[in-house]
């Protein structure tokens, strides 16, 4: 059996993520009482039909702090019994939540007459905090649109489960924020930006004259080759510790030429070796 708790804090995505699940096939049940959680894996696991094979159960900041708590502890338990566990956690910014609620006019479920929307926001990120700390994958949906989260939850998460770990590798801009969900963060500002020869401005790391540009600077292939061989040997730890997800971030100053083709080359190095190497470029997506 393959349970997927899917939590976050509200307005991050976690109905997207759920709906996407369910498209995949997983039996998704939203908003569980964390004190339910036990139960219910305790009779899906038991039951002689198929329909629980694969669950997803969302999980928010509705319980109580206490209930909240336990939930590492059950994960724990879950897979000494031999039942694939796995928690993500969806996260977005302050700002990105706070503008998501004014468009869309809802009531965030922790604010009330004497608690307001930023306020409601950090009590839900404090309640919610042994779950981030548990959790397998985090996802920053600070500048994901609906389609791509649903196109990463799918590329991510409907795979069957393995062994073997599953990479990201996301492109960024600094100027824009660093992505909220990466393990590792590497700076290639110091190559020389493609920006500045106006022929290769408006194009992007992908294209063959960016690619041209770049490939002809010693320092990237030094980069590269620095980068690939660090997370080479992070890789050995992330697997002992059971870690199914790893998310490496390149960025440069836009996140357009420079990060792009940084992250296209290190797709192709590790792609042949792991069953899920995935490429997002976060400053190509704005």
């Amino acid at each position: 059996m393959r349970v997927i708790i899917v939590s976050g804090l509200s307005g991050a995505g976690k109905s997207v993520a759920l709906h996407m699940l369910e498209d995949l096939g997983f039996y998704c049940i939203d908003n569980i009482p964390a004190a339910l959680l036990k139960p219910f894996i305790s009779h899906a696991a038991r039951s002689p039909e198929r329909t629980y094979e694969r669950a997803a159960v969302g999980l928010d900041a509705r319980n109580t702090a206490a209930e909240i708590a336990t939930v590492p502890q059950l994960t724990d338990e879950l897979r000494r019994s031999g039942i694939e566990c796995e928690v993500v956690f969806l996260t977005t910014t302050d700002e990105e939540l706070l503008r998501r609620f004014a468009e869309t006019r809802r009531k965030h479920p922790m604010s009330r007459d004497d608690v307001d929307l930023r306020a409601a926001i950090a009590m839900e990120r404090q309640v919610l905090e042994p779950v981030i700390y548990a959790a397998d994958l985090v996802i920053d949906t600070s500048r994901l649109g609906v389609h791509a989260l649903r196109d990463l939850i799918k590329r991510r998460l409907g795979e069957a489960h393995t062994d073997r770990l599953s990479l990201t590798f996301a492109s960024f801009g600094f100027k824009h924020g660093i992505p909220g969900d990466a393990d590792f963060v590497f700076d290639a500002r110091s190559l020389p930006n493609p920006y500045w020869e106006p022929a290769l401005r408006g194009l992007t790391g992908r294209d063959p004259e960016v690619i041209r540009f770049l490939e002809g600077q010693t320092d990237a292939a030094a980069l590269i080759a620095d980068i690939e061989r660090f997370i080479r040997a992070r890789i050995p730890e992330y697997v002992a510790s059971n870690r199914g997800y790893l998310t490496v971030a390149i960025g440069c100053t836009g996140g357009q030429h420079r990060s792009v083709y940084i992250v296209e080359k290190l797709v192709a190095r590790f792609g042949g070796e792991f069953p899920s190497v995935v490429a997002r470029h976060t400053g190509l997506s704005r």
